[in-house]
Order: C-alpha cells, then structure tokens, then sequence
C-alpha cells in the first residue's frame, strides 16, 4: 500500500496483525539538496560513483572527449537538469526519472555496449529513491586536470590521523559541579558558551537508565527499593558494580557489538542458506564481554585468534577462546552457485574490509575500492593491500572444544613418533644397512607438478586438525603400520600426507542447520582436512595421486556455499582403492584454488602430489606414473642393505628383526596410551585458518575482470608508512593486528571509546560512529575524546571499567529536563547541557514484557531459537520451522537472526538489517511502533501474562496498581495517576477481571515513559 503525503513519500509495509513498517523518504525535486546522511554518501561513493564512471564518464562527464546529448552525469546538478531529451533524474521518483528508463532499456538503451545488471539496475534505483544523495563538491572542469591524490597532505589536514594527546582538565568556575574529570571538558564549554548544565537527575530516573543501558532490563519493584532506600553515598557506584558483573552485563553490550560485525544466522541471497553455527560466535562475545577481556585482546582475537601463539583459554572448560574471534570475518552474506565466481569473491572480500575498518579502525576503506578515497587519505593500494591479507587466509568449521587439548596429544604423539623413528634409523645403521630413499618423479609428473609432499617446505603444510601429522611422511622415513595382528615397522618408500588411523571416531557436534543445501554440509571435514597451498589453475585437468578413500573439494577464489546448478564439479568423492583422482576444471583456468582432501569416516587417505595440464598431457603423465611405479610398492618392510649385508648373515638379520618387533610393540604401546587421551566430540565454530601468503592485485576501478598490478601486504599507509609489511610467514594477520593495536595508532581507541560514549549517552562524542573521515561529522569535545581515549590506554583498555567511568560522571546524571536559554542557544544539544531521553531499542523493550510477564528465561547461550514466522514472511529459503510467538521467554539475543526473514517487529524500532556495521542505528519515531504495541500478538500475550501476574500476587487493586507502575517505570504511581487507573479498571472490560487488568497492562505498555529513559 503506498500514498503521497506533500513532498514526501510513505511507504507502508502491511505485516501479519496490521503495518510492521514504515518509512518516510523525502522526495526533492530540485536540484538543491538537503544536506545527505553519512550512509547515503558511502552508498553512493561505493556503490554509484563507480558506476557512473565505468560505464558513462566516456560519453557523459567532463573527460569526454565529445560531451553526448548535452547530458553530464558526474554532476548531480547535470542528472537532474539532464541533457538534450530533458531531465535526466527526479530525486527520490525513480520510476519518474528518464536516466532509469535508459538503463533499463526501456526507451534509451544506455550504455550502449550492453545492458546493466539487475544488481547494478537496483543500485542506481536505490540511489535516486535515496533523493540522489551526492557529496559537497564543485564540478569538476572540462578543461581542468582531475586533482591530484595526496595522501600525506589528506592526513596533515584531517583530525582523526593526529596522534592521541592528553590534554590537562580545562578550568571550570563550578568547581563543586563536576564528579569525574570528564566532565570538567563538558562544563568548560558550556560555560564558555554561558550555559549552565541541567540538574541532577531524579534517583528513580538513574536507576532506570543505569539498568537499561548497562544489563537492558528493568529493575524489579525490589531492586528499586532498596536502592532508593540506601542514602549512602556510593548507593550509584556500588549498584553500578553488581551491574557490570551481572551476567545480563555481556547480553546487553554483546548485542551492541553484533550490530558493528552486521551478525546473522543465514547467508541471505536466494535461499538464505545457514551460515553454520554463527551462534557460537554470539556466545564468544557475550562471554568475552562478561570476563571484560582487554580490548586489544579482544581485537586481536578477532583479527588473527587463530594464530596467537597463546590462546585465551575459556576458565570453566578450558577450550580454545581465542579463534572463535575470527568468526567474524565469515558473518556475511554467501551467494550460491556465483556465475562470476572471482567477482563473487571480490564483494565478499570487499564486505569484510568493510565491516573490519568500521568497526575497529572507524573510517571507510571499502570507499577506495574502485579509485583512491574521495576525501580521505585511503588509497586504493591501501584497499587492496588489506584484501591481501584475506586472500592468504581460509574458512573452516573449527573444533574448538577439542582444539587445545588435542594440540597437546598431537605435539605428544609427534616426540613419540620422531623418537621411534630415530631409534629404528640408528637401529638399522647399527647393522650397517640404511633405509630407501625417494625416487625422482618421471619428466612428464615434475613438468606438470603443482606440489610434491616429498620436497613440500613443511611451514607450507597446512591442514585444519591434526591427522595429517606435524610434517608430511618422506621416503625412508619409519612407520608403525597396526593393519594386521601384529605391529610392524615398515618404511615409507615415497613422500606423501596421509592421516592416521590414531584419530578415527572424531565426532562434531551440531554442524546441520535449519536451511542447508551445501554439497558439502554431509562431509566428515572439521578437523580431518588436508590443505595443498594455493596455485593457479593453468591447466584443464587437475590429478592427484592418492590412495584411500575420502573427498576432494577444490576451493576456487574461497568459493564455499556450494549449491544449485554451478561448480559441482569441484566436490569429488575418492573411491575406495583409488590410485589417483582426475578433475575436470577447465572452467576455471586462470583462478586461483586449493584442494581439500578429506578421508571418509573411519578409513586412511594417502596424497603423493598433484599436476595439472592439458587433457593430453594428463594422459601421457599417468602412462609414464604407471610405468614409474610398476614395481614400486608403498610401503616396505625393514631389511639390511648396503656393504654390511654380506657379513650380518641370517643370524644378525634374525636379530634385527626381533629388535625391530620389540620397538614396534613399544611403539603401539605409547600411541595406544595417547589414543585413550584423544578428545573426540567437539562443537563447532567458523573460524579462520591461515593459508598460503598472497598479495592481492588491485582491480582496475574494482572490476575484478581487470587486474592490475601487486600491491604488498601492508597497513594503511597514512599510519604504518608506504612499505610492505614484515610478514614471517602465513597471511600475515597476527602482524596486521598488532599494527591495529600499536600504540601510535590514533583510530582503535578513539573508535571504541567513542562508541562506548554514544551507548550511554546517546550520541557519540564523533557522531558518525563508524566514519571518523571527512564525510563523518567532526568531535563536538576532540579533547574529551581524547582524555577519554588515553584514560582508555592507561586503566588495561577495560571496557567496564570506561563505562563505570562514564556512568559516575555528573554529564551522565543530568536530568533530561531542559532550560528555555539552553534549548535557544544550542538547540542539538551539541554542548551537553542536558541528557536527552534516549528510546529503548526493540531488544530492551521485547525483553522488558518478558521481564514484567513473568516468562523470562534468563538461560544464556546455545543455539538460537527459530523466529516465529507470519504468513507474510514468505518466500525462497523459508525456515521449515516457526518458533513460538514468545520466542521461549529467551533474551532477544538468542533469537535466530535470518537475513530474508527478519523479526518485524525488531526492524519496526530500527534494529539494523544485518549487511555492514552499524553503529549508531537509526531512531525513528513511527507509527508502526504504536500500530505494533498495540496490535502485535506477542505484546498483547505478554500483557495478558502481566496482568495475571499481579492478580495472582495481589488482592489490593491500590497494591496491583503500585506494583505494576514500579515495574514499569521503577517509581510510585502519582495521586492523579492512581486515580485514572481506578476509574479504568471500573470500566467495562469484558466478561472478567483478567481482561480488565490485562486492558490496564495493555495501556501502561503504550506509554511514552515505557519505552524511554528519562
């Protein structure tokens, strides 16, 4: 249902019980423009501008060498004056707009080399619906060289690139007035400014606001009375304690957190696949939050937590903490069965730059994807060097449960297995023979050869567990072989990965999910995958010398979410009694990939080498490894060769052997012992790995089609220098956190203590929390900023300790009332003269119906529970399962968060759809958010649910009405109030007192002070 209101359009989106959305989208006509949103600009400079200048800046922009049809589209004032044929563009009309006629070739049929794709289509149709948002900037001149891009004089001019300093307290005259130093910063300028700060907030006020923003729950009528009833003087600091060690503590400000990681349980796109057991990333942060780990723990956790040489270790269970950071990467969305699977990877690649700068680092790398940074002192080399980093790492489901405690049976079981081998060696040598040695591969296998685990460098053998070994098996080497009765001791005669028989029975623990097509979700591959490094695809062909019985996957581009019609030739099963696998891959020539090879449950696979080449070449290779390896078994037992044989005779031989059987059954012995010890069920997480260093190439304006040149591995250059970074081995992310973290770094904590700023107090000290750059809004108090960010450093960059902090400052405590004078002189509130009542987020108020209901379920973690669908929430990739309409009294945090089915009631009060950070969600103030309060089938049950509550715990009406309001509003009900409510309930309500009291709950639930903090 749409209607024009004015110049305005509102959209109304009709959901299960009545309208769960809506918007309003200004419709400027005119070539003058409002002044644009931070996001919009980013969408634009992301999104549209590239657009415009691949496939129109030719024809239509001051560089072409003869302007087309008089129109010129690297102006906005040139698209809405348009050319020849008229106005080009109606801000914020698209259907109205000739420019979408052209590009959909529905009249004009630009560009003319070839339609656009929907994708592209629907950007440039969101753009104009935005009202053709476009930055301050003059146009640029036909004559005119385009400005030179210098980034030392960007970052000279610009604020956020300044070192941190530590400013002294700015003298105030009220001296009585401030409690933490903080606020001397906040009374300084508003004296300067002749404003005097709002008074002290109401204590009731406090403590509903230290509740809400601190644990995102209503006290109890309980908790408001004893605090209201302690006059101490640390009454607020000690409540403020037992807040921040609440455990609700981490569920309120993990969900914070999940907002700037863009957090979800599916991969949106056409079926809205599983993006499996994300939950366990939410569990990380809420845990992470609750123990309060030191926040540059906590980045670099997320960065490279699979690499720290020393993982935090969780306290109660003692499982690796620290790699379920790195979940964050792989939050987004996954498209199956990608036509362009390069470009497919280029935008995944582009959204975890995306969500990593914003969130830690605050400014808009992605924006210098296409060409260096409009505004900022970002570089497209700077953008690429970055996706370096993610080019060189992996995805896995990781078993983290297992992960540390079987890192140590395998570093165990590696001394066992080195020391018996040398026994064995100094054994042989002993009785004068020596063990076999490789025998070179044939010219047809070596010319074609992609990699060879008898010469494999070992820091290049990669794997996801343990299995596989600490090293590959190389020719000569001494294995125990426990196939038969006996132990026996055999030789390796060729080079080769193969898994040990040690691990069989490892079990994951809840890998299936509620919407799973992958190809791969029925493959045993947590913790039983073996890793070739990454090579170019030159030839069609791919063969692998195996033996066993498993799979192959060949990853191409970090292609994963393998489903539908596309790339099912890159999951191949291997036989049983396989000698080699061939792969048909000529779609792919040019890529970049890697093998996967994973052994079916219970069974041992063999990797030798593997070649790529034409059809031709393939088939003279495998004739000429035939021949090779006619007489070449795999395996050899131990015999006496060499000068000694001669004199040893059948009595030393004897000997030897006996020997050898005792070493052998010692040999059993121990690995028998450390099997015992093996941890084999194990949940899952996604989680980084690492794989072969690369450095990426830069994408001609971010075509992926186009490369360009190399560009290093390095930070940003306008903070770590213009020189690549020293990388000791790997992708090089433990390196890149440490640079994050380095304490010249003005960004990190300026970021984080600025957001932790903005949750309390409403708005950040930077607004744009996620862009700190030009076209992000510069610090109402930078001193402020930075006093708060060198406190940050110095107190062990504790959060909680930065939120007390703030929360026992008198700025924080200000009531929200606001003198006439103030409101005149400053009426944004830019100065802080006084706390603004701050709307609770949906989360807080869906939680708080539980709460007063009764039916909370204070559980904490575990696997999400399944959204209740309306039969409006339709469509491909619909969950088969709807969950309760009360979610089972679970925190709104544990409800599953599918991008395509989305809670309409959270998106009614602005919780984010999850596609990149958000730090500052949008406030509306709708009429949906009534339409649902009063109508929403959940609101009304919890009201009902409420209302039964008191009855059966009070049979005053006067005491119901009390309680009621202390629950609510965590204050008495005034005279006037009391007597409203008597004359309600007198009312006729229906058939019985529930539906009256239930009425009565109904009504308080639709207040203004019920979904706000004074």
């Amino acid at each position: 249902m749409q209607m024009l209101v004015s110049t305005a359009r509102l959209i109304l989106v009709v959901g299960g019980l009545g309208i769960t959305a809506i918007s309003i989208q200004a419709a400027d006509p005119s070539t003058a423009q409002s002044e644009p949103s931070a996001e919009h600009l980013e969408f634009f400079e992301k999104e549209v501008r590239p657009l415009l200048a691949e496939h129109c800046y030719s024809c239509h922009s001051a560089s072409a060498e003869k302007l087309q049809a008089g129109l010129r589209v690297d102006t906005r004032a040139g698209l809405i004056e348009g050319g020849d044929s008229g106005a080009s563009v109606e801000p914020g009309d698209p259907e109205a707009s000739l420019f979408m006629e052209a590009v959909r070739y529905e009249s004009y049929e630009m560009p003319p080399k070839g339609k656009l794709s929907d994708e592209q289509i629907a950007t440039f149709e969101k753009w104009i619906q935005l009202g053709a948002p476009w930055p301050l900037e003059e146009a640029p001149e036909t004559t005119a060289a385009a400005p030179a891009f210098d980034l030392q004089q960007r970052k000279k001019d610009h604020w956020v690139w300044q070192p941190v300093q530590s400013p002294p307290l700015p003298a105030v005259q009220d001296r009585a007035w401030p409690k933490a130093e903080l606020d001397h910063f906040i009374l300084s300028q508003l004296e300067q400014n002749d404003l005097q700060p709002a008074e002290d907030a109401e204590r009731a006020a406090i403590l509903r606001r230290l509740y809400f923003d601190l644990i995102g729950l209503p006290p109890t009528p309980g908790q408001t009375a004893k605090f209201l009833n302690d006059p101490s003087p640390d009454a607020v600091s000690r409540l403020v304690d037992d807040l921040l060690e609440s455990p609700e503590f981490g569920e309120r400000w993990g969900r914070h957190w999940l907002d700037l990681v863009r957090y979800a349980e599916s991969r949106g796109h056409e079926f809205d696949d599983d993006a499996l057991n994300a939950f366990q990333y939410r569990d990380y942060v809420i845990r992470a939050f609750n123990a309060d780990v030191p926040y540059d723990q906590l980045v670099r956790e997320h960065i490279a937590g699979d690499l720290l040489p020393q993982p935090r270790l969780n306290p109660d269970d003692g499982y690796n903490e620290s790699i379920l950071g790195t979940g964050f990467w792989f939050l987004g969305e996954w498209v199956h069965s990608p036509v362009d699977i390069r470009k497919d990877e280029a935008d995944r690649f582009d959204n975890m730059v995306d969500v990593m700068s914003k969130t830690f680092l605050g400014v808009t790398v992605s924006c210098a994807r296409c060409h260096d940074h409009k505004f900022d002192a970002i570089s497209t080399a700077d953008y690429y060097s970055l996706t370096g980093f993610l080019q060189s790492s992996d995805y896995r489901q990781v078993r983290f449960e297992s992960l540390e405690h079987n890192r140590r049976v395998a570093e165990r079981l590696a001394k066992v297995d080195e020391a018996y081998r040398q026994r064995v060696s100094g054994l042989v040598r002993q009785y004068g023979g020596k063990l076999p040695e490789p025998v070179a591969l044939p010219a047809a296998i070596t010319d074609l050869l992609v990699m060879d685990y008898q010469t494999l460098p070992r820091e290049q053998f990669m794997q996801d567990g343990f299995i596989f070994g600490d090293s590959p098996r190389r020719a000569g080497d001494a294995y125990l072989d426990v196939s038969e009765a006996e132990p026996t001791i055999r030789v390796a005669s060729h080079g080769s990965a193969i898994s040990d028989p040690l691990w069989n029975g490892l079990q994951s623990l809840r890998e299936t999910g509620m919407q799973n097509r992958s190809k791969l979700k029925n493959l045993p591959r947590s913790g039983r995958t073996l890793r070739t490094p990454t090579f170019e695809l030159t030839g069609e062909r791919v063969v692998c010398k195996v033996r066993g019985e498993g799979h192959v996957v060949v990853c191409v581009d970090s292609h994963r979410l393998i489903a539908g019609p596309l790339h099912g030739e890159t999951v191949q099963a291997i036989p049983k009694n396989a000698t080699s696998v061939e792969l048909n891959l000529g779609r792919y020539l040019g890529h970049r990939l890697h093998l996967e090879f994973t052994p079916k449950n219970d069974q041992q696979l063999e990797v030798q080498w593997v070649i790529q080449g034409s059809a031709e070449q393939i088939k003279q290779a495998k004739q000429d490894a035939a021949s090779a390896f006619r007489n070449r078994d795999n395996a050899s037992e131990i015999e006496i060769a060499g000068d000694g044989a001669a004199d040893a005779g059948l009595g030393a031989k004897q000997e030897l052997a006996e020997q050898l059987q005792q070493i052998a059954i010692a040999w059993a012995d121990e690995r028998e012992l450390l099997r015992s010890q093996i941890m084999k069920p194990s949940h899952t997480a996604m989680a980084m790995m690492d794989g072969s260093g690369e450095d990426a190439e830069i994408f001609i304006r971010g075509n992926a089609s186009k490369p360009g040149d190399i560009e290093p591995r390095h930070f940003l250059t306008a903070l770590a220098g213009n020189h690549p970074m020293e990388i000791k081995s790997g992708s090089g992310r433990l390196e890149l956190a440490q640079q994050i973290n380095d304490p010249t770094n003005p960004l990190t904590p300026r970021v984080i203590v600025n957001r932790i700023w903005h949750y309390l107090m409403g708005r950040g000290i930077v607004p744009t929390t996620d862009d700190f750059g030009v076209l992000g809004q510069r610090p109402t108090h930078p001193e402020l900023l930075d006093h708060l960010a060198t406190r940050f450093h110095d107190e062990g960059r504790s959060i909680k300790r930065m939120i007390r902090y703030i929360v026992l400052s008198r700025t924080y405590q200000m009531s929200s009332r606001v003198s006439p004078v103030a409101a005149e002189a400053d009426p944004k509130n830019l100065l802080w003269h006084h706390r603004p009542p701050k709307r609770l987020e949906g989360e807080a108020i869906r939680d708080t119906l539980l709460a007063l209901s009764g039916r909370l379920d204070k559980t904490m973690y575990g696997e999400p529970v399944p959204i209740q669908l309306t039969s409006f929430m339709d469509g491909r990739g619909r969950p088969k399962v709807s969950g309760p309409i009360d979610g089972d009294g679970r925190r709104s945090i544990y409800i599953a968060v599918r991008r395509n089915f989305l809670s309409p009631f959270m998106l009614t009060f602005d919780t984010p759809v999850p596609f990149s950070t958000m730090g500052r969600r949008n406030v509306s103030n709708v009429p949906a958010q009534s339409l649902i309060l009063m109508n929403d089938p959940f609101v009304v049950q919890q009201a009902r649910q409420w209302a039964e509550r008191v009855i059966e715990d009070f049979s005053d009406p006067r005491d119901r009405i009390n309680w009621m309001y202390e629950s609510a509003f965590a204050r008495q009900p005034t005279s006037q109030e009391i007597a409203v409510a008597q004359a309600y309930l007198a009312a006729d309500h229906g058939d019985s007192e529930l539906d009256a009291w239930a009425d009565f709950a109904h009504a308080l639930i639709n207040t203004k002070e019920f979904i706000f903090l004074r």
